[in-house]
């Protein structure tokens, strides 16, 4: 019972901003499967660079799913991160924007940006006792 007034007390905007946040973590798994299956069928490999790469992705999956959590329970800490996290996924797209997909750099900037403003809007910052 008290799991759902949690919910319910939550505002859209907060609740929409997690689940983007979850739905950030759910990419970066799929990357790291991804990375993971790449690393293990290439038949040349930098294992140093390989390895790293596919660790540090697993671990940001780690960190927004934290990320995500935090700002679900209403932990006032975890809106900065999360917003950092954003312009990292703002940049990503920018990237992709310039070298390809095209098409995927342009949601992850949609993404990022609605995300970061969802953590700062009124209704959010007013739950979680910033202002």
């Amino acid at each position: 019972m008290a799991g759902e007034n949690a919910v319910v007390d939550n505002p859209r905007t907060l609740v929409f901003a997690v689940w983007l946040l979850y739905l950030e973590c759910a990419g970066l798994t799929g990357l790291t499967a991804y990375l993971v299956y790449r690393d293990l069928t290439a038949e040349t490999l930098e294992v140093g660079v390989a390895v790293s790469l596919t660790v540090m992705t697993a671990l940001a999956a780690v960190v927004v799913f934290f990320l995500a959590r935090s700002l679900a329970r209403r932990a006032r800490g975890a809106r900065g991160p999360s917003i950092v996290v954003q312009l990292f996924v703002i940049a990503a797209g920018g990237f992709l924007v310039q070298v390809g997909p095209l098409w995927l750099g342009i949601i992850l900037m949609i993404i990022g940006a609605l995300t970061g403003v969802l953590a700062v809007v009124p209704p959010s910052t007013r739950a979680l006792g910033v202002d």
